[in-house]
């Protein structure tokens, strides 16, 4: 009780405590920073829109149009545009333009930066390094039901199929991703056991990703859930091969992400104008936006590397051509106000 007291008596504006806020109290100051997890100095985002952004629209976006969007992005600081996805058109038509997006994109006169790609199987890979891919990316889930809707396969035979894909990448020297689908909930099964996410990643990393994000897919996630999630997994993979994977459909992205970042993890996955949805996940929403979660890093003193500017123009330009307004909260409150 003792130690209650001196607690309840140190909080600014308390009886008992002289200071008025928290920042004239020096000693909680103290308690509270160190109690709490260090935030990263920099988080690397992995821009997702001309993919997982773009390829749930019904109206086909000209070639043209994705890779000007791709060039605005890499021009505005972005190290990776993850640029298109090499499934069959018959599943995704918008993605059907794939061998030339990328071959226009590997011309972007950004060496710097890298321009991931989806990769459903082998077929996909091998069509993706002749079109000069140097990463590629493999999605899996941690649902059944999730599973066999979204690559027609169980868990266990699509973790079986992934193994050609990485030992194929790994000969041609080409880096490989992972994404985990439905880390805490799906729209079929409902919640999902953190344990199953993390049996799910463990295998995909020691397989031969360099890095696994994971996915929120429909955007049901708290910060509650997500931090259950987060702890599982991380007794099996270490923080720095994890990234998250946010939709905003209950907006509770930024407080997830918020979530994340404070228990470690520095690479987050966003979408901007805030495009986005899945095809086999009733109730997906967009992802959360590009400029949203910029915006919050930078005024956290988090450095992402990204001109906040560009990406809102960026955003405002695919957003044009969708004949739309931007989802992003930032971008709209950047637009000029009607007189």
């Amino acid at each position: 009780m003792a130690a209650l007291s001196r607690i309840l008596r140190s909080i600014p504006g308390s009886p008992g405590c002289r200071h008025q806020t928290l920042s004239h109290c020096p000693s909680l100051v103290r308690m509270m920073s160190s109690t709490s997890p260090p935030l990263p100095d920099r988080v690397r985002i992995v821009e997702v829109g001309p993919r997982d952004g773009l390829q749930n629209e019904k109206v086909l976006v000209p070639t043209s149009v994705k890779v000007e969007f791709i060039s605005r992005l890499a021009s505005a600081g972005l190290t990776h545009v993850e640029a298109t996805s090499f499934v069959s058109p018959k599943w995704v038509p918008q993605m059907s333009d794939h061998k030339e997006v990328m071959s226009a994109v590997t011309s972007l006169p950004y060496p710097s930066v890298s321009y991931p790609v989806l990769v459903p199987n082998l077929k996909g890979l091998q069509a993706a390094v002749e079109c000069g891919a140097k990463e590629v990316a493999i999605f899996g889930a941690a649902s059944e039901s999730f599973s066999k809707k979204n690559i027609n396969c169980s868990i266990e035979e699509s973790l079986a199929r992934f193994e050609p894909v990485l030992s194929s990448a790994k000969e041609s020297h080409v880096k490989v991703r992972g994404y985990v689908s439905c880390v805490v909930g799906c729209p079929y099964e409902g919640s999902i056991q953190p344990r199953e996410v993390a049996r799910v990643a463990k295998t995909m990393l020691d397989m031969g990703c360099y890095e696994i994000s994971l996915g929120d897919t429909i955007g049901v996630g708290t910060p509650g859930t997500i931090r259950a999630m987060l702890e599982e997994v991380i007794k099996v993979v270490p923080l720095d091969q994890l990234a998250v994977h946010c939709h905003d459909t209950y907006g509770q992205a930024l407080a997830n992400i918020l979530t994340a970042l404070q228990m470690g993890v520095s690479v987050v996955d966003s979408s901007t104008a805030g495009l986005g949805g899945c095809p086999y996940a009733k109730g997906a929403s967009g992802n959360v936006s590009t400029e949203d979660v910029v915006y919050m890093l930078h005024g956290m003193g988090i450095q992402t590397g990204t001109n906040l500017d560009k990406l809102v123009e960026a955003g405002k330009f695919i957003s044009s051509h969708l004949n739309r307004e931007t989802m992003s909260r930032v971008g709209r409150a950047r637009q000029p106000k009607a007189a």
